[in-house]
C-alpha cells in the first residue's frame, strides 16, 4: 500500500518516512501543500498523513481542494490541542486528528484503522491486524517475520515490502509497472529488471525448499502470489 505524507519538517517526515517503510508501506513525501495537492491529486495513494500547519496552502485549504474530489482516507498532524481546531479539520474532511508530538506505534494503528474502513480492504487476509496469510505462509507485519511450515525466511527489506504487496493482494496477478510503483516508488523502465531480479530472490527463498510453489508467473501480464491445487 502507498501512503503520501505531507509534512514540512524534514526531520519528522523523514521518522515517519522510515517506520511505514518498516511496516511494509511504500511512501511519498512532499514538503509543503502545494507539492503535497498535486501529488495527491495526480498519483494514487491508499491513505494521506496531512500536518495542518503547511508553506503554500495549509492543512485545511489542501482539504477543502482535495474532498471535492478524491475520498482516500486523510490522516492530519497538528500541534494545536484546542478543541475548535480538531473540529475544523474534521468538518474539512479529515478522518482523523493526531496531536504532535506522538508515539509513532499509535500513528501506525491510526493508519491501519483508517485502511481497515476501507471499502474493499483486505481485511479477509489480515489476522489480529498485523498477519498475512497464505496456506503455510505467515507474514507478520510488525515483527518483521516470515514463516513458512515452521520455517524461519529470511528477507531484505525490499524483498519483504515486495511479498507483503503480493500477499495483500494474493490471487491478482501484478504488472512489473504495477510493483515497481509500488515497491520501489519509480516509473518503470523498461531497461530495468529489478523486478524480475527481486521476484527470482524472493523465489528462490520462498519456494524453491517447499514442494508447492506460491508465486506464479502470469506471462505476459506479471506475478502472483496464490495457492494452487496440485
Amino acid at each position: 500500500m502507498k501512503i503520501l505524507v505531507v509534512e514540512d519538517e524534514r526531520r519528522l517526515a523523514n521518522y515517519i518516512r522510515q517506520g511505514l517503510t518498516e511496516a511494509g508501506y511504500t511512501v511519498e513525501i512532499a514538503h509543503n501543500g502545494v507539492d503535497g495537492l498535486h501529488a495527491a491529486t495526480t498519483n494514487a495513494h491508499d491513505l494521506v498523513v496531512l500536518d495542518r500547519m503547511l508553506p503554500g496552502i495549509d492543512g485545511i485549504a489542501f482539504l477543502k481542494a482535495f474532498r471535492g474530489t478524491h475520498h482516500t482516507p486523510v490522516l492530519m498532524l497538528t500541534a494545536r490541542a484546542d478543541v475548535d481546531d480538531r473540529v475544523t479539520g474534521l468538518q474539512a474532511g479529515a478522518d482523523d486528528y493526531l496531536l504532535k508530538p506522538f508515539a509513532f506505534p499509535e500513528l501506525l494503528a491510526r493508519i491501519q484503522a483508517l485502511l481497515r474502513r476501507r471499502p474493499h480492504a483486505e481485511e479477509a487476509h489480515v489476522g489480529a491486524g498485523t498477519t498475512l496469510k497464505l496456506a503455510d505462509l505467515e507474514l507478520d507485519l510488525l515483527r518483521r517475520k516470515v514463516v513458512r511450515q515452521g520455517r524461519r525466511i529470511e528477507l531484505t527489506a525490499k524483498e519483504f515490502n515486495l511479498l507483503t504487496l503480493l500477499m495483500r493482494r494474493q490471487g491478482e496477478v501484478l504488472s512489473r509497472t504495477e510493483i515497481a510503483s509500488l515497491v520501489w516508488d519509480m516509473n518503470f523502465d523498461s531497461e530495468t529488471n529489478v523486478v524480475e531480479v527481486a521476484v527470482r530472490r524472493l523465489r528462490g527463498k520462498l519456494d524453491v525448499p517447499f514442494d508447492r510453489p506460491l508465486l506464479h508467473t502470469a506471462r505476459g501480464m506479471g506475478y502472483v502470489l496464490e495457492a494452487r491445487e496440485p
